[in-house]
């Protein structure tokens, strides 16, 4: 996505790709590729905005995009009210990114260089340049194989285990302190053939709300999404003790403890292959604009700059709307060899409302420490009544679902009338 952004600005745009990727978009490089991705209202508007036709491409390729009741979210065993102008796309990650790619080739001025990035060239107070190593010689050490490339403009785009910190250290400057949040979550993926069965389902998601104490004591937390060719991927999630396994009878008998949907798929759908599962230990943030000095020539995009708790669905929309504020801030006319902060600024809007939503849901956990937030008793309790007057209330829902959705920012639920409605609904039952 950062590429598409740079191609409106710059003459050439290389991207350095480690993980030799198949037409298919799978690679070592992200271990979790495989895992049930959910590309939230917000994220597939943007997808669309940058490559126009891509949701077209995508479901004559076999995607399934819904809304309305297709769009199916349970709190506590409990379905929401439908929203008509929610949108998700019915897909796996590798197959949205295998489209991406390739509208990214296609892209006048976009090449793409297989290498491992190495480290930074910098020259006075800015990076102009990167070093990297061709493919075969990813893992060495030594220098000798390394070649350089010069560049205007260097994106971070290497993820969660971006190497960004230590490179900035070797130059002299200051590494970003790193936010933390330690939350032990687990989570397993498997596929399912895809008949006749829940007509008109693109999506269903179920997640433990303030009756159940947010833990699975009422339903199994988990998600299935109708994809391309005919299957059903299906998504279970469990914290420190209740994480998942990859024992296909546990799997099968867990949904068949959780919603309608994924109780139909387990007792209908055939398993196919394996349940693969991937332990996501802590939330961590970059926090950028804390630094005292920053180069100039370089930003961070994605999981290189936040890595929230993926079963809210963030995090391919976070990096979308990173891409965003990157268009906002080179459309300014800002200088691409000065330090970026204008950039940092702009994306962190959108990282401070998706870290807030994640960090203060997954307080609730009873294992999670910390750290909490100043007020955060009443912020919880807060949270947890308009929790609940968005299952019964389709007005409460509609606002919270655009919190969820990443098109609203958090405070739009302290709104006077959201609470005074809140207070009303639940008065009422």
């Amino acid at each position: 996505m950062a590429a598409r952004v740079l191609s409106d600005f710059a003459e050439e745009v290389v991207i350095v790709e480690p993980d030799h990727l198949d037409d298919e978009a799978t690679g070592p490089g992200a271990p979790h590729r495989h895992q049930l991705h959910a590309l939230l209202a917000m994220g597939h508007t943007q997808l669309e905005r940058w490559f126009p036709g891509i949701t077209g491409e995508l479901t004559a390729g076999g995607a399934l995009v819904g809304s309305g009741r297709a769009v199916q979210f349970y709190v506590d065993g409990r379905p929401r009210p439908p929203l008509d102008d929610v949108e998700m796309l019915g897909a796996t990650r590798p197959f949205i990114e295998s489209a991406v790619r390739r509208r990214t080739r296609e892209l006048p001025g976009v090449r793409f260089l297989a290498g491992r990035g190495k480290g930074l060239l910098v020259r006075g107070n800015r990076v102009c340049g990167v070093r990297y190593a061709p493919p075969g010689h990813e893992h060495e050490h030594e220098h000798e194989h390394e070649t350089t490339l010069a560049a205007d403009l260097v994106v971070d785009a290497m993820g969660r285990s971006s190497r960004l910190g230590s490179w900035l250290d070797r130059e002299g400057w200051p590494a970003p302190p790193v936010e933390r949040m330690r939350i032990d979550l687990g989570y397993a993926t498997a596929a399912f053939h895809r008949g006749g069965e829940l007509p008109g389902t693109v999506i269903a998601h179920s997640a433990p709300g303030p009756e159940s104490g947010y833990q699975p004591a009422r339903c199994e937390p988990g998600a299935l999404a109708a994809v391309e060719n005919n299957r059903w991927t299906v998504v279970l999630a469990g914290y420190a003790g209740h994480r998942p396994t990859r024992d296909p009878r546990e799997f099968i008998a867990r949904m068949r403890r959780c919603v309608a949907p994924l109780r139909e798929v387990a007792e209908h759908c055939a398993l196919q292959g394996d349940v693969s599962t991937f332990h996501f230990r802590e939330s961590r943030r970059r926090l950028f604009r804390a630094t005292s000095r920053f180069p100039g020539g370089l930003v961070a995009v994605g999981d290189s700059m936040a890595s929230v708790n993926p079963v809210y669905g963030q995090g391919l929309t976070l990096a979308a709307l990173q891409a965003r504020a990157l268009a906002m801030y080179l459309r300014s006319g800002a200088a691409p060899h000065a330090p970026a902060w204008d950039y940092f600024r702009r994306a962190d809007v959108f990282v401070d409302a998706g870290w807030k939503l994640s960090t203060t849901a997954d307080l609730a956990q009873p294992h999670v420490a910390g750290p909490y937030p100043r007020g955060y008793p009443l912020i919880r309790w807060v949270g947890d009544k308009i929790t609940q007057a968005s299952v019964r209330d389709p007005e409460i829902n509609r606002v919270y679902m655009d919190v969820v959705h990443m098109r609203q920012p958090p405070r739009t639920l302290t709104h006077a009338h959201v609470l005074l409605r809140t207070a009303r609904v639940l008065l009422d039952r």
